[in-house]
């Protein structure tokens, strides 16, 4: 299965990083930053929401329903009108649902990283998230997910097998790292210093996020 930084780097992939940067006059490389770093952490939270049965349940219903994937039928259209209020409203929706109280800090982090405000994170992410998750909808029809087993070995497949067992690449490092860096189960802890390269962790995640995102 493709991974979710294959998609980024896809003819998909270059439609939505051009369609988010026109429709929030966002620079497209700083667009193409953002993604790559907030997708691939959107849909690890996702991941830890659905290992429990409810937060499988409320995931598989929405992926089934709303978020079928149609939403990627159209996006000329999508763009090319002008992103409306029910779209953003909907991306403002699943963000708060994804990341909970974590979610000024990973704006505030991919910003600073990114080289924009945290506000301009949060528009780009308004916009990708209901993409992000027609996505990942579109996955579940055309692998007949249907159970939490399924979703979360989805998920984990579009993260690169950072669930699975085997050679752990940057990436997956990287994710564990950031999404979870005292053992404590919660999206994004400490994420400041690790993701822009503290004191004590020099070497470590700063030094190779600057290889994963950096120019």
């Amino acid at each position: 299965m493709a991974g979710i930084f294959d998609l980024l780097n896809s003819d998909l992939g270059k439609t939505i990083i051009s369609g988010v940067s026109g429709s929030t006059g966002t620079d497209q490389n700083k667009t193409s930053s953002v993604l790559t770093m907030a997708l691939p952490v959107l849909m690890k939270a996702m991941e830890r929401n659905a290992s429990t049965p409810e937060g499988a349940q409320g995931l598989l219903g929405a992926l089934s329903g709303k978020h079928d994937g149609s939403i990627l039928d159209n996006l000329g259209g999508l763009f090319g009108g002008g992103v409306d209020e029910t779209v953003t409203n909907d991306g403002s929706k699943i963000l708060g649902h994804i990341l909970g109280n974590k979610q000024q800090g990973v704006e505030q982090v991919i910003g600073q990283k990114s080289g924009l405000d945290a506000g301009s994170v949060g528009n780009i992410l308004k916009v990708a998230a209901p993409i992000l998750m027609g996505v990942l909808g579109k996955q579940t029809r055309q692998n007949n997910v249907s159970s939490q087993n399924d979703l979360t070995g989805l998920l984990g497949g579009l993260l690169g097998g950072a669930s699975n067992s085997g050679p752990v690449t940057n990436e997956q490092t990287f994710l564990e790292k950031v999404l979870d860096s005292d053992g404590d189960g919660s999206v994004i802890d400490d994420v400041a210093g690790m993701v822009l390269g503290s004191s004590k962790d020099k070497g470590g995640i700063g030094g190779l996020l600057g290889g994963l995102f950096g120019k």
